[in-house]
């Protein structure tokens, strides 16, 4: 097929309610995905990244949250971007690879000659384009982006063995309890459409051997943990690491593609914000007309990288930077100083309040002289302050490293807690 010809599909995985507590109290207002990193929607950065591909059909989001929850986004970011965006909507949870499958007749409507597969809640500067092309020179059936970590960390992702001449992938193993090799699986992959005729052999060897327990040795997701204990996953659930990829590898199907750039998982509030700081330096490259900028002494000052809606207010005598996202409507009052921190719609910082390292929910306030500060741990449990929606902070008062739950008001310092 001539390039003039290709049509490409992006797929990206969003997940659904049940796997996004431990990004309470923050999903409690909206869905994971729609939360703003960077002030853009977390699902709006690999959207964004997809329209780099040349000849891109359509992008679709496959997850299991209710339709209404998504459709206000999804109009929106199709115009916005000019790109085809669809959401489709699973019944309940079927894996990576088992709800692919499932609207494999709407993936192939466009008759793509490849197919890109991203999952939400990865933050990386995702170079589909880099990966297309690498992936036309294999001429396996799909590539797949990793990245070398330390050791000590590589065993909390699918480790993989690639040639180091061929990038074939020689052998793939998810979160293992011995240690298998420093590269690890990104969670962004590209395929040809034969993915489809693979992942229907897998369902047929499920079936031909009656779905034993598996008996390697390896952690299981909270989900398969839940369903171990009350019943056996369901027929049509398949997981794209465990089932597909590990019985592929060493067979000349599949390769990888090594990025050098950042990358992490966004699977914590914290994670969060550190992930707002990597993309908010991306801008500076890819849309340095989102960063604010101090204009003189009429304008806050601002120190790199910072986002700041048109909507909200700021001070002319606020500080403002690094590593700050301000959404619309807040406001941000005289002499405020603001570092390393997601402010949301509708936040109220009143004068000389500091905020550090800390994510602060729609409709909040922080009092006047008052001090909100995480350490900055961004995978410790309280390694930031988080406060929910409408959380009071009355005036002059000192929040550390805590957890404040929506509609609480704080008359008195906090240190170490979570508030309920």
């Amino acid at each position: 097929m001539g390039s003039s010809e290709e049509r490409i599909v992006a797929v990206i995985m969003v997940g659904g309610p049940t796997k996004g507590t431990r990004f309470r109290p923050l999903s409690f207002n909206v869905p994971k995905p729609l939360f703003p990193i960077a002030g853009q929607p977390m699902v709006h950065h690999p959207i964004s990244a997809c329209r780099r591909i040349p000849n891109l059909a359509q992008v679709y989001l496959i997850g299991f949250y209710e339709e209404r929850e998504f459709a206000l986004y999804v109009s929106a970011i199709s115009n916005e971007l000019r790109v085809p965006v669809r959401y489709l909507k699973e019944d309940r949870p079927l894996g990576s690879a088992g709800g692919l499958y499932s609207f494999r007749d709407y993936i192939l409507e466009e008759n793509p000659s490849h197919i890109f597969l991203l999952n939400c809640d990865v933050c990386c500067s995702f170079p589909l384009p880099e990966m297309l092309d690498a992936h036309k020179d294999y001429g396996g059936m799909g590539t797949i982006l990793v990245i070398k970590v330390s050791a000590e960390s590589a065993n909390q992702f699918g480790e993989l063995v690639a040639d180091p001449v061929t990038k074939e992938l020689l052998h793939y193993t998810e979160k293992p309890e011995t240690f298998v090799s420093d590269l690890i699986n990104c969670g962004v992959y590209i395929f040809n459409p034969e993915i489809f005729k693979a992942i229907q052999d897998s369902f047929t060897q499920r079936k031909d051997r009656g779905m034993p327990q598996e008996t390697n040795l390896r952690r299981t997701t909270s989900f398969e943990a839940l369903q171990s204990a009350t019943k056996a996953l369901p027929a049509d659930y398949l997981r794209l690491d465990q089932d597909i990829l590990s019985p592929l590898a060493g067979k000349k199907e599949l390769y990888t593609y090594e990025t050098r750039d950042f990358w992490e998982q966004i699977k914590t509030p914290g994670m969060s914000l550190k992930c707002s700081g990597l993309y908010l330096a991306q801008y500076r490259h890819t849309s340095p007309h989102l960063l604010s900028r101090s204009k003189g002494s009429r304008s806050a000052t601002i120190i790199d990288d910072v986002y700041i809606h048109p909507s909200a207010k700021v001070h002319p005598s606020a500080k403002i930077g690094p590593n700050v996202s301000i959404s619309a409507n807040a406001r941000i009052g005289a002499g405020a100083r603001l570092i390393s921190c997601i402010i949301l719609d509708d936040v109220e910082i009143k004068e000389n309040a500091v905020v550090i390292r800390s994510i602060i929910g729609w409709k909040s306030s922080i009092g006047k002289w008052s001090r909100v500060q995480g350490e900055g741990d961004y995978n410790a449990k309280l390694g930031i302050t988080i406060l929910g929606e409408s959380v009071a902070v009355e005036d002059e008062i000192v929040v550390i490293n805590s957890i404040v739950l929506p509609n609480k008001t704080l008359n008195v310092s906090v240190q170490e807690e979570i508030i309920l």
